[in-house]
């Protein structure tokens, strides 16, 4: 065996995916692929503090051991809360409803 596996770090924004292929040592953890893989140096937004991190769709910590062909997804922090926008989108529905049946 070489030692090495291969794993993707992958880091989505709105218009714009960045997916990264690299082999790193058998034994690294998610957060060592991400600083050996060089995705820092183009999103220098991400902050392995406060980013939650997953390998396909799952939440995982940063000191994880990866397997080969893991995928190690780098979440951005949500804007707003889902809960609250399907809240409100339902209210809205509900008036939607009162003022179409009036007429």
């Amino acid at each position: 065996m070489s030692g090495k596996i291969s794993i993707e770090v992958v880091y989505a924004l709105p218009h714009e995916q960045t997916l990264f292929k690299v082999s790193v040592p058998e034994g690294a953890t998610a957060v060592e692929a991400i600083e050996l893989c060089g995705i820092l140096g183009k999103h220098p937004e991400i902050d392995l503090n406060t980013n939650k991190l997953g390998i396909f769709g799952k939440l995982t910590k940063a000191d994880s051991v990866l397997r080969d062909k893991d995928r190690i997804e780098i979440y951005r922090p949500l804007i707003a809360d889902p809960k609250e926008v399907r809240r409100k989108r339902v209210e809205e529905g509900k008036l939607m409803k009162k003022s179409s049946g009036e007429i």
